[in-house]
């Protein structure tokens, strides 16, 4: 499988193990792939498709490949897929591979059609062509947590209840949910090996753009978002807007924007003969959106489109990734090293919040919370149960305790009145040479343009309120120990 640090590459490969498949990912560098889940249950090659001396050896014995790259954002991209398109259905052929499994986009309809578009196309002719059978699946609009049409579609609704919009948003789409194209992915292994051709898959709803933007803005509980129309606005600018209003850079946005222009709706369902539709029928959009948005709130995005944002970027969640990685996530982080023993450093973490306080600042914590309470929130209130345990699930001040590994780690959550979602993360770490540090991390998901504001505005008061706090628990580890009877 190549594409196994990318978006759909990294959802697939645990999912080809759970069928019980031996698995080998190609990669430019197998250090891309140590820190994944299932790291340890694959092969790891490296290779590179640019340079086909580098795949000696890498197709023996393999019986399906996946091809799930490409060089979208690059310059030359289309020349850069046709060969290593072409390296790729060599390689496989010479070695006897049975199936050629390759993730598309919808079927350019003309020379007119975008470069992205074509490239997609070329690149599936190539393989149908290798003289290896091939399915070519061809998927226009996926929706999931971390996809890139996800997040300009999440990033465009929250940020701008008022848009001006160009034509294209008029035309149809028929997307699909990741889950869905994940088990079509795996379903392709099974193929009969007379199967060589191209098939569209998508999901049971076929909406305009707009339609997509207005049912977003439902399920994620906004308010019904007003569109303007303006007949001028073509592709190149809207992808310069979208490159404003979105993480995606304009590098990105300007070909996803650009196969937009032209409808993209599936014109059979021959898939179903061989691979029937779940007893449930196909994902639908709301679903599909909830869905994401869930795995969102919850941290439990497996990968996102800003893996493959370079040929060999890191499988997700990295320190590493670009800061438009993950989209909406602001993040403020403290660590210090502390002079004292984890025990220490833990009881401190965790007896903060109600009498004791937040360790900094007291007067901006007890605004928040007035503030709070005048606008229906729970406030600081409502203290903590027990001075000095926590509890997963109890309330603490406005917040409630998410997460607790004892002498490691308190996550909480906050449930103060804000427009958007909040935690705030303590850990007690301790390096090889057994020096003990603390690590603090506020994030905030934001929530419309409201919550783009409400970070801006409290932004400049961290460094005093979590730098403190930071400042202060390390010193209170510190006079523990200091105050401790000696042994």
């Amino acid at each position: 499988m190549t594409g196994a640090t990318g978006y759909v590459g990294g959802r697939l490969a645990p999912r080809l193990l759970a069928e019980g498949h031996t698995v080998r990912c190609l990669a430019r560098r197998a250090g891309r792939l140590r820190d994944v889940p299932w790291a340890s249950r694959v092969e790891v090659v490296e290779g590179d498709l640019s340079r086909p001396e580098s795949l000696a050896g890498v197709f023996d014995g393999v019986d399906v490949a996946y091809y799930l790259v490409h060089s979208l954002g690059q310059a030359g991209f289309e020349a850069a897929d046709r060969q290593a398109a072409s390296t790729f259905a060599a390689a496989a052929r010479a070695a006897g591979v049975r199936r050629i499994v390759y993730l598309g986009g919808p079927e350019a309809p003309d020379e007119r059609s975008s470069a992205h578009l074509r490239s997609r196309t070329e690149v599936g002719r190539i393989l149908l062509d290798s003289g290896v059978p091939t399915v070519v699946l061809r998927a226009a609009v996926i929706i999931g947590s971390g996809s890139a049409s996800f997040e300009m579609l999440r990033y465009l609704t929250e940020r701008l209840p008022v848009m001006v919009t160009p034509r294209w948003v008029a035309n149809r789409i028929q997307p699909i949910a990741v889950r869905d194209v994940l088990r079509y992915l795996v379903g392709c292994a099974g193929l009969p090996p007379e199967v060589n051709r191209a098939f569209d898959i998508a999901g049971p709803d076929v909406l305009t753009f707009g339609d997509m933007m207005q049912r977003y803005a439902r399920v994620a509980g906004l308010s019904r978002r007003l569109l303007l129309p303006v007949r001028p606005l073509t592709p190149t600018l809207s992808s310069y807007w979208v490159g404003l209003v979105t993480p995606v850079p304009n590098a990105l946005a300007r070909p996803l924007v650009e196969s937009l222009v032209h409808e993209s709706v599936a014109h059979e369902h021959d898939i179903a003969a061989y691979l029937p539709d779940p007893p449930g029928g196909l994902t639908g959009f709301d679903k599909s959106v909830e869905l994401a948005l869930t795995k969102v709130r919850d941290a439990q995005v497996e990968t996102r489109w800003s893996n493959a944002a370079g040929a060999d970027a890191p499988a997700e969640p990295l320190p590493s990734d670009p800061r438009w990685s993950g989209g909406t996530a602001y993040t403020d982080l403290r660590e210090r090293t502390v002079a004292a023993p984890p025990e220490a450093l833990w009881k401190v973490i965790e007896g903060v919040g109600g009498e004791h306080g937040w360790y900094s600042f007291p007067l901006a914590w007890s605004v928040r919370g007035w503030l709070d309470r005048l606008v229906g929130g729970v406030g600081l209130r409502r203290g903590r149960r027990h001075p000095h345990q926590l509890r997963v699930g109890e309330a603490l001040d406005f917040w409630r305790v998410e997460e607790i590994v004892p002498g490691e780690l308190l996550r909480l959550r906050a449930e103060m009145r804000l427009p958007g979602r909040a935690w705030l993360e303590m850990r007690v770490q301790r390096d090889d040479t057994g020096q003990v540090s603390y690590r603090q991390r506020a994030v905030f998901l934001p929530r419309g343009l409201a919550g783009h504001a409400y970070w801006a505005a409290v932004a400049p008061f961290h460094a005093l309120v979590f730098g403190g706090m930071a400042r202060n628990i390390a010193e209170g580890a510190e006079r523990i120990t200091e105050s401790a009877p000696a042994r």
